[in-house]
């Protein structure tokens, strides 16, 4: 399934069909519905054509206003999703470019602070928010991206597949595909030419670490929730509004079988 889920675009890296993990209670996640993807700065023409076959109802972008300004998705022409963004004044930075540093150690032990306060991040939560709403609304199908599609577009991920029920053992194994969707080596070249844009030049190994994901970073924000608010489903209730009553009409929408 792992590799019947991605799929191959030319400048859009880490594109990838999210559903069809099974649920708690039986079913799966319907598939075809819910896609992930890094940014679409690079996107080709072709590349346009098969996002536009998709028919996107939604794409949430969770790039902050300088990530968008700096690196602007291409959209297809008379795009029919609504592009959903969080406007901010903070020139926040994606959690792996604020990590880097030239030694992989340091970078990675960025990484893992990043993760732990990645729950609490204001723009991140609204987004998120905004997010379980519409996916609630059962309008169709709908793409969630950032800078490289790993680290906010995994927690919100993340999210989408718990509220759902799906087994923290398939979010892991769904968060990780980050490391071998597509063509590892051109995103992590893709992510270079944006790093550099904003950082200047990185250290090859520290790069990598940049550009991957660990299992350790998501279990980081899962321990910080359960530290904060005893559980993930009280954390989801009182930081992201998702109530069993949102959980009954995310699965009546998203749950198939």
């Amino acid at each position: 399934m792992a590799n019947d889920r991605v799929v191959d675009f030319t400048g859009i890296h880490n594109f990838r069909d999210y559903g069809g993990y099974a649920v708690a209670g039986g079913g799966a996640v319907q598939r075809g519905l819910l896609w992930r993807s890094g940014q679409h700065f690079e996107a080709s023409d072709e590349d346009l054509g098969r996002l536009d076959s998709l028919d996107l109802a939604h794409v949430f972008d969770l790039r902050s206003d300088r990530e968008r300004t700096s690196h602007p998705c291409r959209r297809p022409v008379q795009f029919g999703a609504q592009v959903h963004t969080i406007p901010d004044d903070l020139a926040n930075q994606a959690p792996h470019v604020s990590s880097a540093r030239r030694d992989p150690e340091t970078t990675r032990a960025n990484m893992l602070r990043s993760y732990a306060g990645m729950p609490y991040r204001p723009l991140l939560v609204a987004m998120v928010r905004n997010m379980f709403d519409r996916l609630a609304s059962g309008d169709g199908a709908s793409l969630v991206n950032c800078m490289a599609g790993k680290d906010r577009t995994g927690f919100a991920v993340a999210m989408v597949h718990h509220a759902l029920g799906v087994h923290y053992d398939d979010i892991v194994t769904d968060y990780l595909l980050t490391n071998t969707a597509g063509n590892p080596e051109e995103r992590i070249a893709a992510g270079l030419r944006s790093v550099k844009s904003l950082l200047g030049n990185i250290e090859p190994e520290a790069l990598r670490v940049l550009m991957s994901v660990e299992p350790e970073y998501l279990a980081t924000a899962w321990q910080a929730m359960q530290d904060s608010h005893a559980s993930v489903d009280a954390y989801q209730a009182d930081v992201l509004g998702v109530d069993n009553a949102l959980r009954d009409r995310l699965r009546a929408v998203l749950i198939e079988g």
